[in-house]
């Protein structure tokens, strides 16, 4: 099933959820992910791994990290090749002093936020989605 590219569609249909728990950005040479952890996310970098995991999960493991962040999954199935919805919610954020860090999974898209604007970024493109809606 191919996902949405219409981006007045993608938009208006965000759903933007807040995931339970805050998470962190660690990296570890090589390609091994530690044992004890279970990562949303990896990238494998040139210099390292990088995981997207759960903070308890870095702690306990001993991972070091200096952002900690609220995980938002865009409910509506995007399409890889869509153009234009990125630039539309990080230009949203960003009018609002709001960084996001953005990973595209094959249904969805995942934006890692300052944890304690969590909930202000999803009520954000709660309001983007809204807008997009009535146009």
């Amino acid at each position: 099933m191919s996902g949405e590219s219409d981006l007045r569609k993608l938009l208006s249909g965000m759903r933007p959820e807040l995931n339970d728990g805050l998470y962190v950005f660690c990296t570890v040479p090589g390609g091994a992910v530690p044992a004890g952890t279970a990562p949303v996310a990896t990238v494998l970098e040139p210099e390292g791994l990088t995981l997207v995991l759960r903070q308890e999960d870095a702690d306990a493991a001993g991972l070091a990290y200096d952002y900690t962040a609220g995980w938002i999954t865009l409910r509506i199935h995007s399409a890889l090749d869509a153009v234009g919805l990125t630039a539309a919610f990080a230009a949203e954020l960003g009018s609002h002093g709001l960084s996001c860090n953005v990973i595209a999974g094959y249904h969805h898209d995942h934006l890692f936020v300052a944890a304690d604007r969590a909930a202000e970024a999803v009520t954000l493109l709660e309001g983007l989605a809204t807008r997009s809606g009535q146009d």
